[in-house]
């Protein structure tokens, strides 16, 4: 195989174009033989082989920057830059190579870590200008997916690129598709370039100051070394705009783009899924749910901001839905000032959002939605250590974030009654805008009777009352809470365990209440204590004797953890919360 001798760009420009072929068709292999066994993006990184092929054939990287958007189609690029032990080893190299652009795993040729969307352009003026002003003459090269330029911060970079007016190189992958779907009005000219083959009388690009190529062999590599030769080493911005198919090769993630965009393990040969069949799921129940709900309630509406499956929003529901689903591509502050709008407007919206991604949207939840105070329902799924953990993409902070927020109340259930629960009392209430952490530890269920009302001010629910102990355990660690009730149990300890509820404020009444005949109280949440729930209520508590164990993770970056290590690390798994409990009574 050519690709396992490649270990450089520099190895690859001693090819022609004959072997230029082979060398993507092994690529593509390649690839498929890592996310078969090791699960990762699939339909972005098989649609883009070709070009990048092209890319390090004509370009002469390391020196010439290459910066992806997303870099959920960074794949090939890796295995054509010294890392195809990660495509085609065993699963100890696979593991050692992340799914996105990483410096810390290749500062040569990876530029920046990128896991977020829409970044890319911005990133690459900085690299713009700096080269500028040193006078060097590096090209500058962007890779972004048409799906990334739903998000304002793309629009904000081509904005700097064609004010600074130099040397700029920005490869539009357009493969009609962001996750699902594109959503946006700029798709409509994007449309109209493809149908014309780039030909037509309005263009998005050249409005804004830029050169422009198309290609519409997208998948070609002689065509596409022909076009990048063509716009080398250019001292205007360029825009060259390529269009390519989604999960090229590959022929189910060519039928069903949506779901190929990413996979877990599955059989190369026919796309069968190695995993066993999906458990009950959040996102099945809220989605089942909210088209029941929307029958009887027109003005109820789902949101979603280019992810609708977070919210359980296939293809197939999202036609059910019709105009009471809205995807506003990948755009988070467009959501959340969105939904306050709708919500001022009499509609009752229900903006569904991954924790990682809601970071993208803190001004406008804080100024446009908050400050409003508009009745408008957040939907927070996957936060915590349980769902990813690559670097870009940890959950670990939406509670420091929403809790810092004034007039939001931030909810925690912990069971799907309990969150079904909130969810309808959120969406009925009219006074504040309500925020909801979708549990992430599975779903458990309950047979106790939960509230069906929940008020303005925190109050907490006292699960059972004990003495010299207490576990508050808030959302998905409320399960650990009892784990660890029970242990306590067996060391002669009647402990005390709360359902906080909600994460934003302390119940001071129950609070006040533990101090007759308790010593110490433990927090447990899932996410980042620093900031947190936890903190707060040892803040409530510093003036007096109270001592207060505060459970979470420590604020870091963390990248690809091992789960029983980062909870063994942050002593939170169970028997570490007893024994530390012992030692500290």
């Amino acid at each position: 195989m050519y690709i396992e001798k490649i270990q450089s760009p520099a190895d690859l420009k001693q090819l022609d174009i004959k072997a230029l072929k082979v060398v993507a068709d092994e690529t593509r292999k390649a690839v498929l033989n890592r996310v078969s066994k090791h699960g990762g993006h699939v339909g972005p990184n098989l649609g883009f082989v070709e070009a990048t092929v092209a890319l390090h054939y004509v370009f002469n990287t390391p020196t010439d920057k290459l910066v992806f958007d997303v870099s959920h189609q960074s794949y090939p690029h890796k295995v054509l830059t010294g890392r195809v032990s990660g495509f085609l080893g065993d699963m100890e190299a696979m593991d050692a190579v992340s799914g996105y652009s990483s410096p810390t795993e290749c500062p040569e040729y990876d530029n920046f870590e990128v896991g977020h969307t829409s970044t890319s352009v911005s990133l690459a003026t900085g690299l713009q200008k700096a080269r500028d002003i040193r006078g060097t003459k590096e090209n500058i090269v962007v890779v972004i997916g048409d799906g990334s330029l739903s998000g304002g911060e793309a629009f904000e970079g081509l904005d700097e690129a064609s004010e600074l007016g130099t040397g700029i190189i920005i490869i539009v992958n357009d493969n009609e598709m962001s996750i699902a779907e594109n959503h946006g009005g700029i798709y409509k000219n994007l449309r109209a370039l493809r149908e014309s083959k780039g030909t037509c009388e309005h263009n998005w690009f050249k409005a804004w100051g830029f050169e422009y190529k198309y290609l519409e062999e997208g998948n070609d590599v002689e065509k596409l070394i022909e076009v990048f030769r063509s716009v080398k080493d250019t001292d205007k911005p360029t825009v060259v705009h390529i269009h390519t198919e989604k999960g090229h090769g590959f022929a189910p993630a060519v039928e069903n783009k949506e779901v190929w965009h990413y996979s877990m393990p599955f059989n190369v040969e026919d796309g069968s899924s190695l995993e066993g069949p999906e458990d009950e799921s959040y996102d099945q129940l809220l989605s089942d749910w909210m088209l029941q709900e929307m029958k009887k309630d027109k003005t109820l509406i789902a949101v979603t901001s280019g992810t609708p499956t977070a919210a359980g929003f296939t293809a197939e529901k999202r036609k059910q839905a019709g105009k009471q689903h809205v995807d506003v591509g990948i755009a988070e502050e467009q959501a959340a000032a969105m939904v306050s709008g709708m919500a001022k407007g009499g509609l009752r919206p229900v903006w569904t959002v991954v924790s990682t991604f809601l970071q993208r949207a803190y001004d406008q939840i804080a100024q446009d939605l908050c400050i409003n105070s508009n009745p408008a329902v957040i939907n927070v799924t996957g936060g915590g250590v349980l769902w990813m953990n690559d670097i870009t993409h940890i959950c670990l902070f939406d509670i420091p974030m929403l809790c810092s927020i004034p007039n939001l109340i931030y909810l925690a259930p912990t069971t799907c009654e309990e969150y079904f629960a909130m969810l309808r009392w959120a969406i009925l209430q009219d006074k504040k805008p309500i925020a909801i952490r979708i549990p992430t530890n599975g779903v458990n269920h309950t047979k106790e009777a939960v509230d069906a009302a929940y008020g303005y001010e925190p109050k907490y629910k006292m699960v059972h009352r004990g003495s010299k102990v207490a576990i508050i355990a808030a959302g998905s660690f409320y399960q650990k809470g009892e784990n660890v009730v029970r242990l306590l149990a067996d060391k002669g300890i009647d402990a005390t365990l709360i359902n906080p509820r909600y994460l934003n404020a302390v119940d001071a009444d129950t609070l006040d209440s533990l101090k007759t005949d308790h010593q110490l109280v433990v927090t447990l949440e899932d996410g980042c204590k620093d900031g947190g729930f936890g903190e707060r209520i040892a803040s409530y508590y510093g003036p007096t004797d109270m001592k207060v164990l505060v459970g979470g993770v420590k604020k870091d970056l963390y990248d690809r953890f091992n789960l029983q290590q980062l909870l063994s690390d942050n002593r939170l798994l169970d028997e570490q919360i007893v024994e530390d409990v012992m030692r500290l009574l």
